[in-house]
């Protein structure tokens, strides 16, 4: 059985969705008669639990004391992209022979690929930035831009293959199944789901769920997901806990279902987009990271999102303004028909 790798992490400060749009290739590629081996280091807040749950091989790369000379995305890592490659290639040199390597790290770039090519027959990086070079062999970036088919120009090899935008999105085969069975919306607001991200480091699941609190929506239900790298999830479930209407879930295996049972979202910019899309959710959006704000703009613009702005500009009553106004049925059908135009509903 030919052996995969995939290099990615996942903490407290990275959030969740690295390591689950991989555990949906991963999927694939088991699927495909692969041995997938993930390669993680042992950051706080780490989901790697999933991994092994889900049936894969794991590879924990040590924990270290964060490198203060890092910034930025390198931070993630917590210690140099050289001694990151040396720590990797160990691992890959034990599971010989590797027909591809999977990336999916902002804090990786060309000059770590370099070092794995010998090790691998392909490389297959994920990116969504397009700020700097790769050293690969294909490269995904799921995400709707204006000017995706140029994003990344000059920063790929010639014979890279680019698969760009959402008709590439990594959905888990749960989407697919929901999808064929998805009754229509009819602009009715019978239930939200609030969803930010596994580790919602800007707390706007709380956010969300003060607005609610406020409005008084006595005929809406509201389920609130949260994921296990929350470090707020004990408060959300015991403020959900005190209110009917509010249902309380962590760490979910079921979020097709959720999506299709709901008529409206309140969540974050990212690879959750796609999911909603794909299912005809409507979505009031807020991004989370610098990472999204581009894409959040772009979306906004062709009106596939309800976008308020940024983490640190978006009020209570931003939101609550929102809300209200998808309360009207002709408002919340349109946009379930504009959300659906790019999830080829």
């Amino acid at each position: 059985m030919p052996n995969a790798a995939i290099r990615v992490d996942s903490s407290k400060m990275i959030g969740s969705g690295h390591l689950m749009r991989c555990l949906t290739l991963a999927a694939q590629m088991r699927d495909d008669g692969k041995a997938v081996h993930f390669i993680c280091r042992e950051l706080e807040g780490n989901l790697c639990q999933i991994v092994t749950d889900q049936g894969f091989f794991l590879h924990r790369l040590p924990m270290h004391a964060t490198d203060d000379s890092l910034m930025g995305y390198a931070a993630w890592l917590t210690v140099p992209q050289a001694a990151d490659a040396a720590e990797t290639a160990a691992v890959l040199h034990r599971i010989q022979p590797v027909e591809r390597l999977v990336v999916d790290s902002y804090a990786l770039d060309a000059a770590w690929e370099r070092q794995m090519r010998p090790l691998v027959r392909e490389i297959f990086v994920i990116d969504d930035l397009a700020n700097r070079r790769h050293e690969c062999d294909i490269l995904l970036d799921q995400n709707f831009y204006r000017k995706m088919q140029h994003r990344y120009d000059g920063l790929v090899p010639e014979k890279c293959r680019r698969l760009l935008g959402p008709s590439h999105a990594l959905l888990r085969e749960e989407f697919y199944a929901a999808r064929k069975k998805l009754a229509g919306r009819d602009g009715v607001l019978r239930r939200i789901l609030v969803f930010y991200g596994g580790s919602d480091a800007t707390c706007e699941t709380e956010k969300a769920i003060h607005v609610l609190l406020q409005l008084h929506l006595p005929s809406v239900a509201v389920d609130v997901v949260v994921g296990g790298s929350n470090p707020r999830r004990a408060y959300i479930e015991e403020l959900c806990g005190k209110h009917d209407f509010l249902r309380y879930y962590c760490q979910v295996s079921n979020m097709a279902e959720l999506m299709a049972q709901a008529d409206l979202s309140l969540g974050a910019g990212g690879t959750t987009t796609w999911e909603r899309c794909f299912l005809g959710l409507p979505a009031i959006v807020t991004a989370i990271a610098e990472n999204q704000l581009e894409v959040c703009r772009d979306c906004a613009e062709m009106g596939y999102i309800y976008y308020l702005g940024r983490w640190d500009e978006v009020t209570e009553e931003d939101i609550a303004a929102a809300v209200q106004k998808c309360t009207m049925p002709q408002v919340l059908r349109e946009m379930q028909r504009r959300c659906q135009r790019i999830g080829g509903s």
